[in-house]
């Protein structure tokens, strides 16, 4: 018996490391360029900074649309070839960026979006439907917290200590991170698949077809909807905060060496993990997804709380940015697979997270193209701070109000849910 549950733990902690370590070599392709600052560059009346991000967001919205049907019916043989084939793909479109002169580089940066879009669904697919699907998510999740962070210290670092320039930047990032990504695609195909006990206790995960994918919209379309408002919003305040996060410390006057924009994120990650992994204790799968609700209230209350408290003056920017970015994280993390995964045991559906995924993140991507048009023609005096402490405020009050009629709705959906006893000559 000690040598089974040994044995399960291993496997745990195998797929949460290897997954981790995809999704955060991944990030080496995508995030290094937003601590470039391209200063004195516009083109068609907009920054070319705001350029190259809405190029890179629209590539990722795009793929989020083709996503919903290409993940939710990807198949296991195929996944490793696709996240090599995509990244491959990502990395020469950040060739192109450097070697083309501007703004005519711009489409490179919406190539480089457009396949790395697929990536989140191809790693997540690996891990669903586990037993401990929630503390491998966690890790999995954790990646995107700490590694943009850390990408951005990267391409900082080669430009002040390398003298790589803006635009070759991305792609030397991206050289720095292929091969370790790969060894990590190798280790993670190799991960056993789901046991006999993680479908009896999570739903066996299959490929939804068109027909599949309609029902299942059909029957939760009421929460559904407010769960992609209130994605959409998180989205938006995500990426703001992650593409803008060198111009919001500009605009609070504080010296940022090429480590602030990891040091911020540490704590972060680490008090995320703390309080979401107390979930995994929670086996019955109702209860965790009710429970998910309340965190959800906790996380975007601190947003809005801290917030006040810093334009009060009470809180350090330090400290506001990381206290924000805990709470911003801690409701945004869950919808990016544990949240899905813990729905589709509940309500015991016949299809997978993928599609969830991918449906709400599409809508994402497009708000934040349009909150970046917006503060470009909008609000263009307006600081990259005020711009950030107003959005704040704002998105608490969308999220609260979405996130109130999404757990009624989904509440009078629920039953009860018995023991689940596992007969042990069934479970391999």
């Amino acid at each position: 018996m000690a040598g089974s549950i040994n044995k399960k733990n291993l496997v745990t902690l195998k797929a949460a490391l290897f997954a981790f370590g995809v999704y955060f070599c991944m990030y080496g392709f995508r995030k290094p360029f937003t601590v470039a600052s391209f200063e004195g560059l516009s083109y068609f009346g907009i920054d070319y900074k705001v350029l190259i991000i809405i190029a890179q967001v629209i590539g990722y919205f795009i793929s989020k649309f083709m996503g919903i049907r290409f993940i939710s019916e990807l198949k296991p043989e195929k996944r490793l070839f696709y996240l090599f084939l995509f990244i491959g793909i990502a990395e020469l479109a950040l060739l192109g960026f450097a070697l083309v002169p501007a703004p005519y580089n711009i489409a490179f940066m919406f190539l480089n979006g457009l396949p790395l879009g697929m990536i989140w669904g191809i790693v997540f697919s690996y891990i669903e439907g586990r037993k401990t699907t929630e503390i491998i998510g966690l890790f999995l999740c954790s990646s995107f917290v700490v590694s943009s962070g850390f990408m951005k210290s990267t391409g900082k670092y080669l430009m002040d200590h390398f003298g790589v320039s803006e635009f070759w930047m991305p792609f030397t990032s991206g050289l720095i991170f292929i091969i370790p990504l790969f060894i990590f695609g190798i280790l993670l195909e190799r991960i056993p698949t789901p046991s006999q006990e993680d479908i009896i206790l999570k739903n066996e995960r299959k490929p939804l077809n068109g027909t599949q994918r309609k029902k299942l919209l059909q029957q939760f379309l009421i929460p559904i909807i407010c769960i992609t408002l209130l994605y959409v919003s998180l989205t938006v305040l995500r990426d703001f905060r992650d593409n803008f996060s060198r111009e919001i410390w500009d605009s609070m006057e504080t010296r940022t060496g090429s480590s602030i924009f990891t040091l911020t994120e540490i704590p972060v990650a680490i008090m995320v993990l703390l309080v979401l992994s107390f979930m995994v204790k929670v086996k019955n799968n109702k209860k965790a997804f009710k429970l998910y609700h309340y965190i959800l209230v906790f996380g975007i209350s601190a947003v809005g709380i801290s917030t006040y408290l810093f334009t009060m003056g009470w809180l350090s920017p330090f400290s506001w940015m990381v206290l924000s970015g805990f709470g911003m994280y801690i409701c945004y993390i869950p919808f990016n697979g544990i949240y899905f995964d813990r729905m589709i045991a509940a309500f015991e559906i016949s299809g997978n997270v993928g599609f969830l995924i991918y449906f709400v993140d599409s809508f994402g991507y497009l708000g934040s193209v349009l909150i970046l048009l917006y503060k470009n023609f909008g609000s263009p005096q307006v600081s990259w701070l005020n711009f950030y402490i107003g959005l704040n405020y704002s998105i608490v009050i969308i999220v609260l109000i979405s996130l109130i009629i999404a757990f009624l709705a989904f509440k009078k959906k629920l039953k009860p849910q018995p023991y689940i006893h596992l007969d042990p000559s069934k479970i391999i």
